[in-house]
């Protein structure tokens, strides 16, 4: 028995012709509704910028930016956060002082040196294990040993990164595995490690290529991940980092014509070749010029602040000027 299908029914073809049209139009409304609401709500946005690329390029003497993209996206740091773990172990503790590694720290997941409880290491040693091989348990030890618990080390992490001037970031562990309260972005992460650069202990760790520490079965050989090291002029830092949430991140660093800049690529797959890039453009156009050096600063030019410290030199000596020329003058004050 056949059925019978009325004028109107969608099931007829030319109404459900008609019918497909209109819910199409309907679904095309939802997504120009959904990505306008997407757009202009704080919540969109923030979650848009999770998960984000971005990038950037600074002279560590004066944090002048030289490129940019995206970069006070909020990102996940995962282990670059070791960059801010490193800095404040250095200021608090001395590199001598053994630690002894508690149960808390032995067994961390992720990327680990395998620290048994109970082993002894220098903070020297741990630091080493924690830039150049990211061990998750060398940053809970360290940690630990600094602050008394993660989350007073973490209160001391947040108040470094403030001092240095990091203001969109906030920091919950030393290792950087992830946690949805604990973010930075490319411009903070580039200040804190500028102002990381400034300790020559720091400088000096996150440059070596390889190193044995420890004795007897605490006896261990580090190479360090960071792959620019000795493969691009001038590297002379810093660390990587990945979660799945994070995606693949970088902090370089390299020095070349008394220039040391400080590179930050974030959720970037192509961590590597975008760095080198950013570099190189960055040393190809730039170069330092001594301020007092700098005509007067005029109107439509960028003016630079020349102040002097105790002995009457100027802070800072130099500054970075494009090669092409550009109006730049200095500003005594």
């Amino acid at each position: 028995m056949s059925r019978t299908r009325r004028d109107g029914d969608p099931r007829t073809g030319a109404a459900r012709r008609a019918f497909r049209s209109a819910a199409v139009c309907a679904a095309a409304a939802l997504c120009v509704l959904s990505a306008l609401f997407g757009t202009f709500s704080p919540a969109g946005k923030a979650a848009s910028a999770a998960g984000a690329s971005s990038a950037i390029v600074v002279e560590v003497s004066t944090g002048r930016v030289l490129s940019e993209s995206n970069a006070d996206a909020k990102a996940y740091p995962a282990s670059t956060t070791k960059i801010l773990t490193a800095l404040v172990v250095l200021e608090t503790l001395p590199l001598d002082l053994v630690v002894t590694v508690p149960r808390e720290a032995a067994g961390v997941e992720g990327s680990s040196v395998y620290l048994r409880a109970g082993e002894k290491l220098t903070v020297e040693e741990l630091l080493y294990a924690l830039m150049l091989r990211s061990g998750n348990d060398a940053a809970m030890a360290l940690a630990l040993a600094a602050g008394g618990s993660v989350p007073r080390f973490a209160a001391m992490m947040n108040e470094r990164a403030e001092k240095c001037g990091a203001k969109h970031s906030h920091f919950v562990n030393p290792h950087g595995l992830h946690d949805d309260e604990h973010y930075t972005t490319a411009r903070d992460l580039a200040l804190i490690t500028a102002e990381a650069y400034g300790n020559r202990d720091f400088c000096r760790i996150v440059s070596t290529r390889s190193v044995t520490v420890g004795e007897g079965e605490s006896r261990r050989y580090f190479a360090n991940k960071n792959k620019l090291l000795g493969t691009y002029g001038g590297a002379n830092g810093v660390k990587t980092g990945f979660t799945t949430k994070s995606g693949r991140c970088l902090v370089g660093g390299a020095y070349r014509d008394g220039m040391q800049l400080v590179s930050v690529v974030l959720n970037r797959y192509d961590m590597w070749e975008a760095t080198r890039a950013m570099l190189d453009k960055a040393f190809g156009e730039y170069e330092m010029r001594d301020m007092l050096s700098l005509p007067a600063a005029e109107d439509g030019g960028r003016a630079v602040e020349v102040r002097f410290d105790e002995r009457g030199a100027p802070v800072p000596a130099k500054y970075p000027v494009k090669r092409s020329g550009e109006s730049v003058g200095t500003v005594f004050v």
